[in-house]
């Protein structure tokens, strides 16, 4: 006999809902929740928020659906008790060091992986992506390397007027007979 499952309006629409969710955001870091506090996800939804991202506990079923109607699949990670992290544009190494700092900080948290504009990473490579410096750190490391030069002239005209008393003459020129 073959098992089918009914379909019932009410799941079509909670996985409708998570789809819809699910587009706002551009990347998704799957991870294993077992063991922690009430206290302890709260923590970590309020740390998130404060990154425009999210932290769901998600039915894994409607889960594989939804990301499957959006072209992404990780089936892999949607094994056991699973919560994800949904993230925005560039924060997504941000919300991966806080998930990451949760866990060195004694939650149970396990990272599973997670997709990441269209790219699978594996635990390792999620620790290693949230190790990364953030753009705006990398665009100060720029301006402050594009700074460098103007600003040693600077300091080198500065010694040489202070060398010589506060007044620079300038040059006369030749006069011409």
């Amino acid at each position: 006999m073959d098992y089918k499952t009914h379909i019932t309006p009410a799941k079509e629409e909670a996985v409708k809902a998570l789809k819809d969710e699910f587009t706002q955001y551009s990347g998704y870091i799957f991870t294993d929740y077992r063991g922690m506090t009430v206290e302890q996800i709260t923590t970590l939804r309020r740390n998130l928020l404060k990154k425009d991202a999210a932290y769901r506990v998600v039915k894994n079923r409607f889960a594989k659906i939804a990301l499957r109607q959006l072209d992404s699949e990780a089936d892999d990670q949607l094994v056991g008790p699973t919560a994800i992290a949904l993230v925005k544009g560039d924060a997504a190494n941000l919300v991966a060091k806080d998930l990451f700092q949760a866990s060195k900080d004694g939650s149970p948290i396990q990272i599973k992986g997670a997709l990441i504009d269209g790219k699978f990473l594996n635990p390792t490579e999620v620790e290693a992506f949230s190790k990364l410096p953030t753009k705006l750190e990398l665009i100060a490391s720029l301006m402050g390397t594009m700074k460098a030069p103007v600003q040693k002239l600077a300091a080198t005209m500065l010694a040489f007027i202070e060398k010589n008393g506060g007044a620079v003459e300038a040059a006369a020129p030749a006069e011409e007979n």
